[in-house]
């Protein structure tokens, strides 16, 4: 990161010490789930962990990589034992569709292997599903049994607690896998599909006569300026079938699976981008509200709109009492996609 950047560079202010959703991503039922484990790891193993989820990383100024925005996060809030650094963040950038494990400079490079399986193994899966609750619960889990040596739920439970709570985890993880491997085969049958539908060939509607398709660097010539827009941001790409003898063309339309832009309102391509701004933070005794600015790369239509926070539960933020105990990162940890 640049010297100018470093000047620029801005973090949230932390609600609590264990779950900060920024980007209101969790239900209320998930993130006290959640918030159980990490108080329970903290009371029982010392450990400080924070799980972290924003919608993306411009919004404080970062446009880069998400390691360096991870470890200055961490190291901005101290999250572990300022003598141990032992603290855990998990950070996950929803619209980026990026991930971070960070853990304390305590750990070195010991934990960077086990936190790279996780986060391949147990969370991306899930995400790859839009189970983002799942995800993060199921990464919570093994995060605290990598660097505590036991489960959540666990820490005084006897044994025969403990046999019960791997069957019902392992029938749960059972379960995820069984959708991950017919989400994945759907997906895959889909994709097939997709591409031999894009690839057979054509019969003119006019004359009956085979149809070819143009290449992709020249098909821009039969486009509009807003489907051209559309390829350039990678929300559509278009295929141009013309015909030999009466110049016929069709045009044909796939829309993007992961595309974080939505259709403009007065041009109506798939250009529009949207960026969040909390102007009033939820609390208990009231609803905040977030500002989300439009902009069309197409027409350059520009408008904004204001959304209702809900109002915060009163168990989320009977945790957030204390803070974090100055605790480092030296960037170790692991990182994912989705």
């Amino acid at each position: 990161m640049t010297g100018s950047a470093a000047v620029t560079q801005e973090y949230p202010d932390y609600w609590e010490p264990y779950v900060n959703d920024f980007a209101y991503l969790l239900s209320e039922e998930d993130e006290e789930i959640i918030r159980e484990k990490l108080r329970e790891v903290r009371a029982e193993a010392g450990i400080e962990f924070a799980v972290v989820i924003i919608d993306r990383m411009s919004d404080y100024g970062h446009d880069g990589a998400i390691e360096p925005f991870a470890t200055g996060l961490f190291n901005h809030w101290g999250i572990g034992d300022s003598t141990r650094n032992d603290g855990v963040l998990l950070l996950v950038s929803r619209l980026d569709r990026l991930l971070r494990v960070e853990v304390g400079s305590g750990y070195g490079d010991a934990k960077n292997d086990a936190m790279a399986a996780i986060i391949d193994e147990k969370i991306v899966p899930l995400f790859r599903l839009d189970e983002y609750e799942k995800g993060i619960n199921r990464g919570v889990d093994s995060i605290i049994h990598e660097v505590t040596g036991t489960w959540p739920g666990e820490f005084n439970a006897s044994i025969l607690e403990k046999l019960k709570n791997r069957i019902s985890f392992g029938l749960n993880v059972i379960g995820d896998w069984i959708a991950v491997v017919y989400a994945f085969a759907a997906g895959l049958g889909f994709r097939l599909y997709r591409r031999w539908k894009r690839n057979k060939p054509r019969t003119c509607p006019v004359d009956g006569n085979k149809m070819y398709r143009v290449d992709e660097l020249q098909d821009d010539a039969y486009l509009k300026e807003g489907e051209k827009v559309e390829e350039r941001l990678k929300s559509v790409d278009y295929d141009v079938w013309l015909c030999d003898q009466c110049d016929h063309r069709t045009i044909e339309s796939y829309k993007s699976w992961f595309s974080n832009y939505g259709a403009c309102r007065s041009c109506n391509f798939k250009t529009l981008e949207g960026k969040s701004t909390i102007v009033e933070q939820a609390t208990t005794s009231s609803t905040g509200l977030k500002r989300v600015d439009y902009n069309c790369k197409n027409c350059n239509d520009h408008y904004h709109t204001h959304v209702t926070i809900p109002q915060k539960s009163k168990s989320s933020s009977s945790s957030s009492s204390g803070g974090f105990g100055g605790g480092s990162s030296s960037g170790g940890g692991a990182s994912g996609s989705w």
